[in-house]
């Protein structure tokens, strides 16, 4: 049966109908739902006491849902909402979070000069150097030094300073990081519009915004240390903070993939003070290689001393 036309028909058995005045008409539906998910548990109570010997267990549940589908449907009414449009909301959620990721989702480069274009396939490293007596973390790329020397900027070092690997791991799965865009002067001016937006100064506060709170989040969660699923309210609020820009075409899976491979590499980053990391965009991975070959703690603090 048609959703709409199912709920269009519940309607004609409503005992309590929308009438804005005592308020009855819309907690009766809603405690409805609470009691009748109270009966569906409560089926499920006898079949695992009762196994086989509760022979109606199905019958039950096909008749207890039915009810819940009863009660949905007469909220739905009463909030001005179709069935219809509810089941096709939550399946692009659901979708978003757990459906197949397409792989092929557009290059956010396609079409622009090639030197506006981030590299497919290049390798990072990571070197903590120490500088006036504190330790900072340089990015290089093919020995080249890209931005300023990072701190943890915190009173308790936390490691925050190695945080330009999740903008690496949003670039490899996600093709998006308007920071390393600028980093790496890849900024595509050739279209005035996308440098300004999607490449400018706001975007790349959401893009540090979003390392931020993920980080907050790792670190009351073990680094994310055998994680495997996020929480849909911190993936939601990143889809929410990044909504008006081109990453918005990337789902919840995407990100999620992101940000779990991006800690996985900078755990081992941290531990090694460092390091080498190759990046293939084709391949949406990025892998860390081992430590880094550039210069030492000890040969900048001589230099610096000299």
């Amino acid at each position: 049966m048609n959703l709409n036309v199912y709920q269009q028909e519940a309607q004609k058995t409503d005992r309590v109908p929308l009438r804005g005045q005592s308020g009855h008409d819309i907690i009766v539906p809603l405690l409805g739902l609470a009691g009748e998910a109270g009966e569906l548990l409560s089926e499920y109570k006898k079949h695992l006491r009762d196994g086989s010997a509760h022979q109606l267990f199905k019958e039950r549940i096909s008749e207890e849902l039915g009810d819940l589908l009863w009660y949905v449907a007469n909220v739905a009414t009463k909030f001005d909402l179709t069935l219809g449009e509810i089941a096709d909301s939550n399946l692009k959620k659901t979708r978003d979070r757990w459906g197949d990721q397409d792989t092929s989702a557009k290059n956010f480069d396609e079409g622009y000069p090639s030197h506006e274009q981030f590299p497919r396939k290049f390798e990072v490293e990571l070197c903590e150097v120490m500088i006036d007596g504190k330790p900072k973390i340089r990015l290089l790329v093919n020995g080249e030094q890209k931005g300023n020397d990072l701190t943890d900027n915190a009173d308790d070092p936390d490691g925050y300073r190695f945080h330009d690997v999740f903008h690496l791991s949003y670039v490899a799965v996600l093709g998006w990081s308007p920071v390393l865009r600028a980093l790496f002067k890849k900024k595509r001016k050739s279209v005035p519009e996308i440098d300004d937006v999607q490449d400018g100064g706001r975007a790349q506060v959401i893009d540090e915004a979003v390392s931020a709170l993920v980080f907050t989040y790792a670190k009351s969660h073990n680094w994310l240390q055998d994680v495997v699923d996020l929480d849909y309210q911190l993936l939601r609020t990143i889809k929410g903070i990044s909504s008006l820009l081109e990453v918005r075409e990337r789902s919840m899976g995407d990100w999620q993939r992101a940000i779990l491979m991006g800690f996985k590499v900078w755990r081992e980053v941290l531990e090694n003070g460092g390091g080498k990391i190759a990046m293939d965009l084709d391949a949406q991975q990025m892998t860390y290689l081992g430590p880094p070959s550039c210069c030492s703690t000890v040969m900048i603090d001589e230099i610096n001393n000299a």
